[in-house]
Parts: C-alpha cells; sequence; structure tokens
C-alpha cells in the first residue's frame, strides 16, 4: 500500500496554514473560517461544519493525514501510473487534488496527460498544473501551482 508522501504533508501545512480566530486563543486553537472558496475549514484545509469545535495542532493534523489519504486513494484511482513515478511527482498532483478536488482532477487535462504519457523529465505535467488558478489570482494559489509544477518537472 502506498502511503501519503511526506513532501505532500508538508505542501498542504505550507499552503493550507493552521488559522487560529482569535489569534489570542491562549490553547492555540483553531475556529472554522470561510475559505478563498466559500467552504467552511477548520485546521489544515479540513472542510467542517461551521460550529465545529476548536481543534488544537495534533486534532488538524490527524484531520490532515485522514483527508490526505482519502485523496491519495482518489488520486491513484484517476491516474494509476503515478504509483510508478518518483514521489515527488505524486506527492504534487496529491497536493493539486487535495486543493482543487478530485473531481477537478477526474476532469482535468492534467489527469489525461499523465495517464497517456505518465510524467516525463521535461514535466509534461507541470503546465496544466499551472493553469489551474482562480480568475481573481490569490497570491499563495499561484506560489502553490509554481511549488507543484516545480515537483513535476
Amino acid at each position: 500500500m502506498i502511503e501519503v508522501p511526506a513532501v505532500a504533508i508538508a505542501l498542504a501545512k505550507r499552503f493550507e496554514g493552521f488559522h487560529r480566530v482569535p489569534k489570542d486563543d491562549p490553547l492555540r486553537r483553531a475556529y472554522p473560517y470561510i475559505c478563498p472558496a466559500g467552504y467552511h475549514t477548520i485546521g489544515y484545509g479540513h472542510l467542517c461544519d461551521p460550529k465545529h469545535t476548536p481543534i488544537t495542532v495534533a486534532e488538524a493534523e490527524a484531520y490532515l493525514a485522514r483527508d490526505l489519504m482519502t485523496v491519495l486513494n482518489a488520486t491513484l484511482r484517476y491516474c494509476p501510473v503515478l504509483a510508478s513515478e518518483p514521489e515527488g511527482r505524486l506527492a504534487a498532483i496529491v497536493d493539486f487534488t487535495f486543493n482543487l478536488g478530485a473531481g477537478r482532477l477526474q476532469t482535468s487535462t492534467l489527469r489525461r496527460r499523465v495517464n497517456q504519457q505518465g510524467l516525463d523529465e521535461r514535466g509534461a505535467g507541470a503546465e496544466p498544473v499551472g493553469l489551474w488558478r482562480r480568475e481573481s489570482v490569490v497570491s499563495g494559489l499561484v506560489a502553490r501551482r509554481k511549488a507543484e509544477a516545480a515537483m513535476i518537472r
């Protein structure tokens, strides 16, 4: 069984961040917030009910581990060739899928390119990863796509 690459966990933590509201909580717990896509979220990008109780970093990491395992399974279901690709490439597509959702991966040009030709040394999948940005560009999203594309090369 393939495990979630450590670099995928690091990418998700880096770009999702551990949001604390209010910032003066002495227990440093994360509270639900609305992400840029309009979903109620807590911890490291875990979708939640708006009335979810605050969580610690350890609880957020546990949610992230479960969420990324689900995303890894979906990624390998839609892009089975990634099971034999270098770990960094798998991690990049897992992070892409975590951020955008398995449905977006399923219908993407990225999926088609990965499955048709794999990710070669020139980074055949890097270009389509870079295309997935919102019309109203969020600087963190641009940085995330660049980080993912660099790992594919």
